[in-house]
């Protein structure tokens, strides 16, 4: 499918899907709806644990940069998995240009490491951050009790219903830990129903810039 480069509402790039008319990121803006949707409704959710983190669309790679330099910040130790069919090109990760775009200059190196290293390998980025690439298609994740936060970033509904359906969601609560979360820039009401279906407690939070809710899905403890 015919791909190219945009600039969204903040002035940061992503990638558009012609055929689709689907961005990997918000054409309200890109980094905005990071920080908005997986930053701060998820990981700044916690203070002092260590957390592991699956981000079901890896993409472009924004969402983990990110995460990397909160992380850096709070001293939090996080070890993040992100899942990937169809790996972006480095071509298009040149072309994005997220370390000039967040002024991240300091994780150049580790931004262009993550992105060339091989999948299905564990590296560190930093003493507090290990990542691995998996590539794999979602609906074959089989995890179960391993994550304690799921940046869920897939395409959009309208496009890959599939991705937003009970057996997916299934899936993403059977791999969190108990009291873990679930955040994703949808809010549609088929989707939180089907959230609902297999467990979770759903709140509809202020979304991003171009949205007006999101959603926060918890697994909750059963003691």
């Amino acid at each position: 499918m015919k791909r190219k480069i945009i600039t969204t509402a903040d002035g940061s790039k992503t990638i558009q899907i012609e055929d689709w008319d689907e961005q990997y990121h918000s054409i309200h803006g890109a980094i905005q709806e990071a920080y908005h949707v997986f930053i701060k409704h998820g990981l700044h959710k916690f203070k002092n644990d260590d957390v592991f983190i699956l981000e079901i669309g890896f993409g472009t790679g924004l969402n983990t940069l990110i995460t990397l330099a909160e992380s850096e910040k709070s001293q939090l130790k996080v070890s993040y998995e992100g899942v990937e069919a169809y790996p972006v090109s480095l071509e298009e990760i040149n072309a994005l240009d997220y370390v000039e775009a967040l002024k991240f200059e300091k994780y150049k190196e580790h931004f262009f490491k993550m992105h060339k290293s091989n999948w299905g390998e564990t590296i560190k980025l930093s003493p507090n951050f290990t990542l691995f690439k998996n590539k794999l298609d979602f609906k074959d994740i089989d995890y179960q009790n391993l994550f304690n936060l799921i940046y869920f970033d897939a395409f959009g509904f309208r496009v890959q219903p599939e991705l937003w359906s009970v057996e997916i969601f299934q899936k993403m609560y059977k791999a969190l830990k108990n009291n873990g979360i679930l955040v994703t820039y949808s809010a549609k009401g088929s989707v939180r129903r089907a959230m609902q279906e297999v467990g979770f407690t759903v709140e509809r939070l202020p979304g991003p810039p171009g949205k007006r809710e999101m959603l926060r899905a918890t697994k909750e403890s059963n003691f």
